[in-house]
């Protein structure tokens, strides 16, 4: 019901419904665990610390590590969690480095992880970062502000056959090369400086996009975006970083925005439940290969409703589970 958006938003102290985690109940439900167990959890993707905060407090002796690589975010969520005091501990690095982060605060197991893939909110929303097509800003879209490779470096420098690949694989943009082409065509007189001058370009390359589709520019920024952050190779290897520290019955989370990200997660979730992996004209196994991955919905989960009329954001969000094979939690899964 949408009376339990109103009392969430109260409760985080969110202002604007578009701030707010997105499938918020699904989350909860996933990571309750039994009152007398003492959990260790990590967010790799920690943002405003929404979901963090909710997981803190339905989980009373839950200690959480929170991850991310935008020091902004951790300062953010910093201020979301005060009231956990020492039950949290904030460090800035990727996901995909979880396991050392981990090992940092002494811990070589935990009982949960969840990945909330992609750009925030507040990232978007923040002109300075340049991260969206709407609102004109430098050409940056930097998850940390201290990588070197920034938006205006891929627009401004990478070749006609970086771009092309960039824009197909990242953006699965139609007319990739032509767009390539035009690029570099264009930034031999003047390069580009802002997202509004890439964003007017694109559309008067491509033309603007008909009703009830996607901006156009809106795909060709996601596929800057994710070549600025490797998000796919992050995403690929916090995946596997996340199994190797999961203990026997840890719950895994992940969500995803696009289809690129969603179907790595579901590539991945299906690799690891898979038991024997020999060959088939084998007659028996051999390899005692054994899964390492239980998945609790075959499904995507996605937001019902409720949240979708309160929170425009969570309608491309996509929910996978699983549970690390051993002795499963029984609670909750």
């Amino acid at each position: 019901m949408a009376e339990y958006f109103e009392a969430l938003k109260a409760v985080t102290g969110v202002l604007d419904f578009s701030h707010l985690p997105v499938l918020p109940r699904e989350i909860v439900d996933f990571f309750t665990f039994p009152p007398e167990k003492a959990v260790r959890m990590v967010d790799g993707t920690l943002g405003n610390g929404g979901h963090s905060r909710l997981l803190l407090e339905a989980n009373p002796r839950m200690k959480l590590l929170g991850i991310d690589r935008d020091s902004a975010a951790l300062s953010r969520a910093g201020k979301q969690l005060e009231f956990a005091d020492d039950r949290v501990a904030l460090r800035r690095g990727n996901y995909s480095e979880m396991k050392q982060l981990a090992a940092d605060v002494g811990w070589e197991q935990v009982d949960g992880i969840l990945l909330d893939i992609g750009v925030s909110s507040p990232q978007l929303d923040d002109q300075s970062r340049g991260f969206s097509w709407r609102f004109d800003g430098p050409l940056d879209m930097r998850m940390d502000s201290d990588s070197e490779v920034t938006a205006s470096r891929i627009v401004n420098r990478s070749s006609e056959e970086e771009l092309t690949r960039i824009f197909r694989d990242y953006g699965e943009v139609r007319e990739a090369r032509k767009l390539a082409r035009r690029i570099v065509e264009a930034r031999e007189e003047k390069l580009f400086a802002t997202t509004g001058e890439l964003a007017e370009f694109v559309e008067k390359v491509l033309g603007r996009s008909r009703p009830g589709k996607l901006p156009v520019p809106t795909l060709v920024f996601q596929a800057i975006r994710i070549a600025v952050n490797d998000e796919l190779g992050e995403l690929e290897e916090g995946l596997k970083a996340a199994v190797e520290l999961l203990a026997p019955g840890g719950r895994l989370a992940v969500i995803s925005f696009h289809s690129l990200e969603d179907r790595i997660v579901k590539n991945f979730f299906r690799e690891k439940t898979r038991g024997c992996i020999c060959p088939p004209e084998f007659p028996v196994c051999v390899c005692n290969h054994v899964p390492e991955l239980a998945i609790v919905s075959k499904k995507a989960i996605t937001a019902q409703k409720d949240e979708l009329d309160a929170n425009r954001r969570s309608a491309p969000a996509k929910l996978r589970l699983a549970v690390r094979t051993g002795e499963l939690v029984k609670a909750g899964v």
